[in-house]
């Protein structure tokens, strides 16, 4: 009976002071205009030094249509081609996906998760930059630290590519 209590105490005492869990938020807002194509969105993290430090998201045409590739316009996400995006080979499994219609749409990331486990220890900016065909750009940048200590949130509202962007570590 020791044997299998001390074996239980000393599988508690090797968790890990903390666990934490990247919750991102965003709004798709629906757009009035005559001729309406969903958004590419790319969802970053960045260093205090302005770069790319994880990769989040990344939401574009995934079919082959008679315009080509969706990644042919994935440039026109110019902050996160130009930090990151350039840089990677797509599809990135866990990371790219298809473009989103209008509606919340919820980003979940564990801290074991290759993109958190990598950050050291700092200030980081959650960016979520959004572009559409015959339509507009825009950008919501929500600052955070990493490792969380305890649950952080902050909150972006977009005027009208994105809605209400948020951030919430637990």
């Amino acid at each position: 009976m020791r044997a299998k209590l001390l074996f239980a105490v000393t599988g508690l005492l090797t968790l890990p002071a903390y666990a934490a869990e990247l919750e991102v938020s965003v709004e798709i807002p629906k757009l009035n205009v005559a001729e309406y194509h969903r958004p590419y969105v790319a969802v970053w993290i960045e260093g205090a030094d302005g770069k790319a430090a994880a990769d989040l998201a990344v939401w574009y045409q995934l079919k082959d249509t008679a315009e080509g590739h969706g990644t042919k316009w994935l440039p026109d996400l110019r902050q996160w081609w130009r930090k990151s995006g350039r840089n990677l080979d797509l599809p990135v499994d866990g990371v790219t996906g298809p473009t989103r219609p209008v509606g919340r749409h919820t980003i979940r990331v564990d801290a074991n998760a290759p993109q958190l486990k990598k950050l050291s220890a700092g200030e980081y900016t959650l960016v979520v930059e959004a572009v559409r065909e015959v339509g507009g750009r825009e950008l919501l940048k929500i600052p955070f630290t990493w490792p969380a200590r305890g649950a952080q949130s902050g909150k972006a509202q977009g005027s009208s590519e994105l809605g209400a962007v948020s951030l919430a570590i637990k």
